[in-house]
């Protein structure tokens, strides 16, 4: 299934994350996962709110600069090997793999949260595949 992501790009200073999550908080805007890379000079912040179009907005208005793209997330159960299983499929494809993060949902079940180089050819190794 298809996720949609947001990055916020923050200056790499004391504060700055903490700024655009309250400013989130403050609106009521739940995030459900988070991710950061970054470098000396910028971090990159990923994450899935309950409402990412309020939380662009928001964001926004904050004076954060922000983007949206898809990921391909898969269910798998929350036990080793599970991540595993599932880049394996990719690999067999040869489809190429930016990024990845998890998300668990309780349940013992976990999100694998997926950018991959071309989402239809991950969609279709992962459909083609039984999981």
């Amino acid at each position: 299934m298809l996720v949609s992501q947001i990055a916020v790009f923050l200056e790499n200073r004391s504060g700055r994350l903490n700024d655009a999550l309250k400013a989130l908080a403050n609106e009521k805007v739940n995030v459900q996962s988070l991710n950061i890379a970054d470098t000396n000079d910028f971090g990159i912040v990923r994450m899935i709110t309950d409402d990412n179009d309020r939380a662009i907005a928001v964001l926004k208005s904050a004076g954060f600069t922000c983007s949206v793209n898809d990921l391909v997330a898969v269910e798998v159960d929350d036990t080793p090997g599970a991540l595993v299983d599932t880049l394996e499929m990719l690999a067999k494809a040869d489809v190429n793999i930016e990024y990845v993060y998890s998300y668990n949902i309780g349940g013992g079940k976990t999100y694998i949260l997926i950018k991959p180089s071309d989402i239809s050819e991950a969609q279709m190794a992962l459909s083609d595949s039984k999981m």
